[in-house]
């Protein structure tokens, strides 16, 4: 049996930049499921997504969704793609077992935890207070490099890292300390200033953007401290949930959410297009 895919719509240019296909996967010219494949909002037109990929009911179990997403990267090999992404819900244990069959590698996690009815406190010494200006001024410049450096670390090149670290920059912090529902705070411990906090809403729920311990504070337990921190900001916003991002590989950041309750709910992978 042939396993193929056809188009059925022809190739969408989308408000945001991107373009997309759906397709019917077919087993012999019968339709057995669907593909919609598109390109990232983050890289453009040099990195494609699969934004679903569904096997019917009767059909699964037979390697039509191993077959399709292989020819799903066809396509976006014939689109100039570079890269494939994928996300998975952490629930979706098949369609997991897939995307690391095919070898796609993790990149990075979507995790959330479920707030008490009271909001937890700081421990004894430390307080937290506003970001000022001039902190912020020196704070961006970090944050972009340190953000830049990361999607480097992960397959991403240099100019395309550094474009999207400017570009998601500018787009959550539009005025800066003045942009709306956005929170910057600095941690201090005894009247040391231990970290930073980056909290804003997103889709209208508490995210936490960035969180990092100073250097030379490392060690002591303050991210812990920023993350309760995280937590009381998200109770007085009247909000019961707390979302964050983890890179794959930052074991000690992965260890401390999941010491605190934060859960996996969403896993991003890719795959280069050689």
């Amino acid at each position: 049996m042939t396993t193929t895919l056809r188009p059925t719509e022809p190739l969408q240019r989308n408000p945001d930049g991107t373009r997309s296909r759906h397709y019917q996967v077919c087993v012999n010219s019968r339709p057995v499921g669907a593909v919609h494949l598109g390109t990232s909002p983050s890289f453009g037109d040099s990195v494609a997504r699969i934004l679903d990929l569904r096997i019917e009911e009767p059909d699964r179990r037979r390697g039509r969704a191993t077959v399709a997403a292989l020819a799903a990267e066809e396509v976006a090999r014939g689109w100039g793609c570079r890269e494939i992404e994928a996300g998975v819900p952490a629930t979706a244990e098949a369609a997991l077992r897939l995307v690391k069959a095919l070898g796609y590698a993790l990149r990075n996690r979507g995790m959330v935890k479920q707030l008490g009815d009271a909001p937890p406190r700081l421990p004894a010494g430390s307080s937290a207070r506003p970001m000022t200006p001039e902190e912020f001024e020196v704070w961006w410049v970090h944050e972009s490099e340190d953000y830049a450096r990361t999607w480097m670390q992960r397959g991403v090149p240099e100019a395309e890292a550094r474009a999207k670290s400017q570009r998601d920059h500018e787009t959550l912090l539009p005025q800066g300390l003045a942009t709306e529902n956005t929170w910057l705070s600095v941690l201090e411990h005894e009247g040391t200033r231990v970290g930073v906090l980056w909290l804003a809403l997103r889709d209208g729920k508490p995210f936490i953007f960035d969180v990092e311990v100073d250097e030379a504070q490392r060690g002591r337990g303050h991210g812990r401290s920023l993350l309760l921190l995280a937590e009381i900001q998200a109770h007085d916003l009247d909000r019961r949930t707390l979302g964050l991002n983890v890179f794959a590989g930052n074991t000690p950041a992965e260890r401390l959410y999941e010491s605190l309750g934060y859960e996996t709910t969403q896993y991003s992978f890719y795959k280069p297009l050689l």
